[in-house]
């Protein structure tokens, strides 16, 4: 804290563009941080298709809960979740869809989903190289049905990994220990969505409330893929 109080004194945190003499960019860690503050989602690779499970966070009852969807279609077989300042994601989201859309119109064929995640990284990398600009403090989970089944998250830097299940958000850091100890490549849809929302019960306690969530997945298994989104009413029945 000290350091950092250093630092910022120093004014190594006033540009995406300037390193501090420890080697970080300041602006790129206090995004970091931003996206720790957003709700929480969870995503899963299962063997019948993706799974994406986020909470929506809806504290006034005068919101219309269908308007704060969590869960954005990219393409028909693309779906994506973001954690921090969502207007951030939306403009991210709303290339991405741009993106899948030209693909089909000059290919005539759907994107694949690394395609998507990088170029959406490369966006964000460039956000932490040009002076003026400041980082999305946003992180994306993306996940997809092309030759395979596939989840990817990308980070504030740019950088993106492959996972077979994965968190962002708040309390990311305890979803995915409760992830890595009962997630199962095997597992269906279905487990996966009676697992996810067990989870967020097991870290929200009191404060869970199924209505708060909104939840999509697309299943390999159709020859025509397409995004089901699920309803609370359709959720209740996963909860354990």
């Amino acid at each position: 804290m000290e350091q950092e109080a250093q630092n910022q004194a120093m004014g190594y945190d006033r540009a995406a563009t300037m390193f501090s003499p420890e080697g970080h960019i300041l602006q790129v860690e206090y995004a970091e941080k931003t996206v720790r503050l957003g709700s929480a989602s969870i995503g899963f690779v299962c063997s019948d298709g993706v799974v994406i499970l986020a909470d929506k966070r809806i504290n006034d009852s005068l919101i219309v809960p269908e308007s704060a969807n969590k869960i954005f279609e990219i393409d028909n077989n693309i779906i994506g979740t973001a954690a921090g300042i969502l207007s951030d994601a939306r403009v991210l989201i709303d290339r991405a869809q741009l993106l899948a859309q030209q693909h089909r119109v000059t290919y005539d064929s759907p994107i694949d989903v690394v395609s998507a995640i990088k170029d959406l990284a490369d966006v964000k990398q460039q956000f932490t190289q040009h002076p003026g600009v400041r980082p999305f403090g946003v992180s994306l989970m993306v996940a997809g049905v092309d030759k395979r089944n596939k989840l990817f998250v990308s980070d504030i830097t740019g950088n993106y990994f492959e996972y077979f299940a994965s968190a962002i958000g708040e309390n990311d850091d305890k979803l995915k220990e409760l992830l890595r100890k009962d997630y199962k490549k095997e597992m269906k849809i279905e487990e996966a969505l009676k697992l996810g929302l067990s989870i967020f019960k097991e870290i929200k306690g009191k404060n869970f409330n199924v209505e708060s969530f909104d939840a999509a997945y697309i299943s390999s298994e159709e020859k025509e893929h397409k995004v089901i989104r699920l309803n609370t009413e359709k959720l209740k029945k996963y909860l354990k």
